[in-house]
């Protein structure tokens, strides 16, 4: 199993350019599902299981009370293995090969409003601390670019070219984009950059954003620091970085952006993950037109 799971993760780094944080993920998942068959059926070898024993784990994880969307991410990191034991022909059969995913639930996910977006913008804009600095700009960034958390995280200091007003950021899969920068903020970056340079005995020089111990941001500390800021400004349950970035792609298609343009700059390999994004805008749309037309009983005096 361990000489296996090692090819497969070969296979997944470099032929299927998946992210280290995706391996991981992977790995967990599957791990878990090992440790499941081999306490409940005695099963050594995962790829001597049957559909039936995979059926019980997704039950208990269900029965723990794991979300559809984390159990179906479980399913897919195991469809995945079986797939690539089929490609090298250590099974014969996938027992995945008919399961259908758990239905999940749509929740719409509200972004911010333009208003509270400039009051988080608005307060205390460059305070005088590295930190202080540095969140407006990690929050200008997101807002702005609308690029993915792990994206700003692996940001590196080559990466942006305030020449050209633009940065480079590495996708899924290892697909570069790049991105342009508003020159309103290339003042805020030069700032950042100056006080990042005061900071000592920095362990992880290349990355554009590090802590003021000098080393790498994680996903923790940048999903805390938009909570806490926008926590203060809105009401809204759901307060992370995937909103902010909701909230960029709704605020650009509210004020005319195209959709495909709006595709590009998300990164998005398909315009059917973007018009996720236009649920909102439609609601905007409805707005201005109910109240502008003039057959709607509600404009009459």
């Amino acid at each position: 199993m361990a000489t296996t799971f090692e090819s497969f993760k070969d296979y997944l780094l470099k032929e299927k350019h998946y992210s280290v944080h995706t391996l991981v993920a992977y790995e967990n998942d599957i791990v878990g599902f090992q440790l499941f068959v081999k306490e409940v059926f005695e099963q050594q070898s995962v790829e001597e299981v049957n559909y039936s024993q995979i059926r019980s784990w997704i039950v208990s994880l269900v029965d723990s009370g794991l979300s559809a969307v984390t159990v179906n991410r479980k399913i897919a990191s195991l469809k995945a293995f079986y797939k690539f034991l089929l490609k090298t022909r250590q099974i014969s059969v996938n027992p995945l090969l008919k399961h259908k995913s758990l239905k999940v639930s749509k929740s719409l996910q509200i972004p911010f409003s333009e208003k509270e977006v400039g009051v988080v913008l608005g307060e205390n804009g460059l305070e005088g601390s590295f930190e202080g600095i540095r969140n407006h700009l990690i929050i200008e960034l997101f807002y702005t670019t609308g690029m993915r958390r792990a994206e700003l995280i692996q940001l590196k200091l080559a990466d942006v070219d305030l020449v050209n007003n633009s940065l480079k950021v590495i996708g899924k899969r290892n697909k570069e984009r790049i991105l342009p920068i508003l020159p309103t903020i290339k003042k805020n970056i030069n700032c950042y950059l100056s006080k990042r340079a005061e900071i000592e005995g920095v362990v992880v020089s290349e990355f554009f954003f590090i802590t003021k111990n000098g080393i790498m941001l994680n996903n923790s500390l940048v999903y805390r620091l938009i909570n806490s800021y926008f926590g203060k400004a809105s009401e809204k349950v759901k307060k992370s970085p995937h909103v902010l970035r909701h909230t960029f792609a709704t605020h650009l298609l509210n004020n005319g952006a195209d959709l495909n343009s709006v595709k590009e700059l998300l990164g998005h390999s398909s315009l059917a993950s973007t018009q996720v994004y236009t649920h909102s805008s439609l609601m905007e749309l409805k707005k201005v037109y109910q109240k502008a037309h003039p057959r709607n009983n509600d404009n009459e005096d």
